[in-house]
This record gives C-alpha cells, sequence and structure tokens, in this order.
C-alpha cells in the first residue's frame, strides 16, 4: 500500500497559522499506520541520518528567489525524478519507482487524488504557504520546493517537522505525521503540487475531476479511522 500523501517545504502551517512561529518541531511522531509503506519509510531507520537528510532537502526547498524553470512537456524534474503516470492503485497514480504523481487527460480532466491534494492543500496549508502552491511572505512556494526536494525528505519533513532559527531566517514548521488531515491524504498533496510546479495545472480549482474510486475511498476510511 502506497503512502497516503506526501508534503512540505519547510515552513507548512496547517490551519495553525501564525502558530506555526510559535511552535517547536517535534522529530520522533510516527505517522497513522495505514498511510502506508513509503510514509513508514521516511520516517523509520537511521534517526540521524533521516534528520540530517530532511534537514538539507528542507534547506534547498527554502532558498529565496530560487524558482524552477521547466519546459513545457518536460517529465523529469531537475531534482532528477521521472514523473511519468506508470500505473494506478487504490486510486492514485505512481511513477514506476512508486513515487506519487498526477495524470491529467487531453480534455483537463484530473484524476481524482490530485484533485482532492487541491483541496487538502487549500484547507490545511494555503494559510502559510499561499494559496496555490504560490508561497507567501512568510513561507516558501511548495510547487517549486517539490521540484528541488526529493519525495522522501519532503514525507519525512512534513511528518516530523522542522525548526531552524538562526541570524539569518526564523523557520519553524510543528510536525504533521500525526496530523490525519494532512498525513492521510500526502500523497494527494503531493501530486498536486507537482501539476502546480509544472504547470500542468493553472490556479484555482480544477475544472474537470475524475470519480472517487471505491479503493480510494477505502484506504481513506481505514486511515481516517486509525
Amino acid at each position: 500500500m502506497k503512502a497516503i500523501t506526501s508534503l512540505a517545504a519547510l515552513v507548512l502551517g496547517a490551519s495553525l497559522g501564525g502558530a506555526a512561529l510559535g511552535q517547536t518541531a517535534t522529530t520522533d511522531q510516527t505517522p497513522p499506520a495505514d498511510a502506508g509503506a513509503g510514509a513508514a519509510a521516511a520516517v523509520s531507520g537511521n534517526a540521524a541520518a533521516n534528520e540530517q537528510s530532511a534537514e538539507d532537502g528542507a534547506d534547498a526547498a527554502a532558498q529565496d528567489g530560487a524558482a524552477t524553470e521547466m519546459a513545457e512537456g518536460q517529465t523529469t524534474l531537475p531534482n532528477g525524478t521521472d514523473i511519468t503516470p506508470d500505473y494506478e492503485e487504490n486510486g492514485r497514480w505512481y511513477t514506476a519507482d512508486g513515487i506519487p504523481t498526477y495524470k491529467i487527460d487531453e480534455d483537463g480532466t484530473v484524476d481524482f487524488a490530485t484533485f482532492n491534494g487541491y483541496r487538502r492543500y487549500s484547507a490545511e496549508c494555503h494559510v502559510c504557504h499561499g494559496p496555490d502552491g504560490e508561497g507567501s511572505t512568510y513561507a516558501p512556494a511548495l510547487k517549486e520546493s517539490v521540484l528541488r526536494m526529493d519525495y522522501y525528505d519532503f514525507q519525512q519533513v512534513v511528518a516530523s517537522g522542522k525548526q531552524q532559527v538562526n541570524a539569518s531566517q526564523n523557520q519553524v514548521m510543528p510536525a504533521f505525521g500525526t496530523n490525519k488531515n494532512v498525513w492521510c491524504y500526502i500523497d494527494d498533496i503531493y501530486a498536486y503540487l507537482l501539476a502546480r510546479g509544472t504547470d500542468a495545472l493553472p490556479r484555482g480549482r480544477p475544472a474537470k475531476k475524475g470519480p472517487k474510486t471505491d479503493a480510494f475511498a477505502e484506504q481513506e476510511d481505514s486511515c481516517m479511522s486509525m
């Protein structure tokens, strides 16, 4: 079972808005058991290595003015990930390497998981990171961060949070590994941000969406009931 959602460019502020600035990031939170193999891998193994990897990814994602350009039709991200959809599982699309991605039909219909990512991002993340992944004066543009940041680093930061306070910056992101409204949909949010970052989706609510499958609903119910 794939991870149910995956997010972060660090300072992701769910509906906590300004409260995020006053929180200390926690690095030992465990995602719901039904969040899937990808989510579990993001917070398991060598804790020190995971923390350092996430911190490195966060630093890269938070670079000011480091917008990432991609050519039209390009399917390989600057971080080397090929985001071509290869197979569908539990109502979500994945690459050949098992990384969440989006699928948009020629008529503009967006797969349901990516549409759901828009909904979840708008509910939980836009307060800090701005509408449509565009960023704000408070937090970076996640639609650009996901192009540079490794998927598993992205998961790690979302699950465990991040705190980096020094003379040049004040970044505090709370951990969302136990927030089901984020973690149960982390792959959806990630896929949506990819679609925004590659300009496959315009700003605003996607006009057309695919059906919500029974498999998607079953996995969603399983994670939310944990």
